[in-house]
């Protein structure tokens, strides 16, 4: 994954975390994700795998900074 695709996905997570679906199991939250990143881009094959196995990797991470951040728009 290039440096500048991580960047990307990491301010678009940043950027809806608020709204991220957490019910959802990890596999369908991943699928969200993608379809999420594929509305805004568009990505060829490669990088669709790409993007998928790393949001996999790191889906407890993504999980965390949704729950902090809906917990704490909720809170104020």
């Amino acid at each position: 994954m290039s440096p500048t695709m991580m960047r990307q996905f990491w301010a678009f997570v940043d950027e809806i975390r608020s709204t991220i679906p957490l019910a959802l199991d990890d596999l369908s939250l991943v699928q969200w994700l993608l379809r999420q990143v594929w509305s805004e881009q568009l990505l060829d094959r490669q990088q669709q795998d790409i993007l998928s196995n790393y949001i996999h990797l790191r889906i407890a991470l993504i999980r965390d900074m949704a729950q902090e951040s809906q917990f704490f728009s909720h809170v104020y």
